[in-house]
């Protein structure tokens, strides 16, 4: 059967925690000569199996000398959905009087919008920025630059500012794209002598959202361009969003001017989402899923799945799937498979309470101490050290690892800044916390 055979192909390109959560669960059914379909639990289920493994599969038809036949995913009781290739879209009607513009756009995810994304400390000053530029709001600017890890939201939000925008002004000029897709398309451009278009697309678009801008380390040229198109664009108060997995300053081998720019408007950083805004994320997935968790089993689920969110989707599909294929509920064991399959063992065993029983030990003091009150420099200086190596070693939010000592994110903002100038300035809180963090390594990760 060629389904079988092309699971057995796919089985030696893709984990095995991968396959039995998105392979596996599809069924396949033939429905013509030319004309195979994959039946899925659901429409995201769908969506995903086909923004992800769509390559794959039709590689594995490919390979059967199958390549003229037809793929299609489909919805158990739903229309069936055309598996098309990445970038190809079903074509869409325009409305009367609006002038067809040559936008730019990356593929969209329908459910990156505002109302989908979930709004914490950790966020929500980026959220507002967006929502302004999106609003062509100029309240806090023109210009916003977002700083953060994988899987914390960026993209989201941009996703969420195109799609907007788009709904709302479809004869705006937007141009979405990655920062190697600019380089790209500038190199294209140098060698078929079509510079001045590319200037001109840059120069006149209304509004410019690039992703990853991190990746433009020394590569000058196209900083040169770039520079250029961001002095007329601001000079002529249009909106730009970067976004990027470092802050502008440290990205290596950037150029001054360029660096003034990104940091010439709102500049904000999304950090890991605390315990509460995670318990929301998990409960707004598992709606969109059509999955019901108790109030224990997202609890656990937002103890366990830190930082990246994606692996809360992945956490929440693979539930989905695995209730599915067993004809179950979740109970612990199978929330414990999943996110062992996700985020591993060693992520889940660290934590700022790990670290601070640990460095209690180190010092000679207690836990109790350590969540105290107490100012003595005995007790505060441990603290620090162990906020310091909870922000180091985790990825839990300021808020989180306060938690741990009864404190507030600012008392964990304070230690790190205070432990990080001693360490510049002191050879023996260096070579402490360097001990520290040799011995960590060593018993934790």
């Amino acid at each position: 059967m060629p389904w079988e055979t092309i699971k057995e192909n796919l089985a030696a390109v893709l984990p095995e925690s991968t396959l039995s959560l998105w392979i596996q669960p599809l069924e396949f059914k033939k429905a013509s000569e030319r004309l195979f379909e994959l039946v899925a639990p659901d429409r995201f289920f769908c969506s995903w199996v086909q923004e992800n493994f769509f390559a794959d599969i039709r590689k594995g038809f490919d390979d059967l000398q199958m390549q003229d036949t037809e793929i299609k995913l489909v919805v158990a009781a739903e229309r069936p959905l055309p598996l098309l290739p990445p970038g190809q879209t079903d074509g869409q009607l325009r409305l009367p009087r609006i002038p067809q513009i040559k936008n730019t756009v990356r593929a969209l995810h329908p459910r990156f919008t505002f109302n989908e994304f979930m709004v914490g400390e950790s966020n929500a000053m980026a959220k507002i920025a967006c929502e302004a530029i999106a609003n062509d709001d100029s309240a806090l600017g023109r210009s916003v630059f977002i700083e953060s890890g994988p899987g914390l939201g960026k993209s989201h939000l941009t996703h969420a500012v195109a799609h907007k925008i788009m709904a709302d002004s479809p004869s705006t000029k937007l141009h979405y794209l990655t920062a190697q897709q600019l380089t790209a398309e500038m190199v294209r451009s140098i060698r078929s002598n079509s510079m001045e278009q590319f200037k001109e697309k840059f120069h006149n678009c209304d509004v410019l959202l690039m992703e990853d801008i991190h990746t433009l380390s020394g590569r000058i040229k196209t900083q040169e361009e770039l520079t250029a198109a961001l002095d007329i664009l601001l000079g002529h108060e249009k909106r730009i969003i970067f976004t990027s997995k470092i802050p502008a300053r440290e990205i290596p081998n950037l150029e001054p001017d360029l660096l003034s720019r990104l940091s010439g408007g709102l500049v904000t950083t999304i950090n890991p989402p605390d315990l509460q805004t995670r318990r929301h994320i998990i409960k707004k997935k598992s709606d969109n899923y059509s999955l019901q968790l108790d109030e224990e089993q997202v609890g656990f689920l937002a103890e366990n799945i830190r930082g990246d969110i994606r692996q809360v989707e992945s956490a929440v599909v693979g539930l989905k799937a695995k209730m599915g294929l067993l004809g179950c509920r979740p109970d612990l064991d199978m929330l414990k498979e999943v996110i062992g399959s996700i985020v591993g063992q060693s992520e889940a065993t660290v934590s700022a309470e790990t670290i601070r029983d640990f460095i209690a030990k180190q010092f000679k003091t207690s836990t109790e101490e350590l969540k105290s009150k107490s100012r003595k420099r005995e007790v505060a200086f441990p603290r620090q050290v162990a906020m310091y190596l909870a922000r180091k070693f985790t990825d839990q939010a300021l808020a989180d690892i306060g938690r741990a000592f009864n404190r507030d994110h600012s008392t964990v903002v304070h230690s790190v800044r205070v432990i990080t100038n001693s360490i510049n300035r002191n050879a023996s809180v260096k070579g402490q916390v360097e001990l520290l963090t040799n011995k960590i390594r060593k018993q934790f990760l």
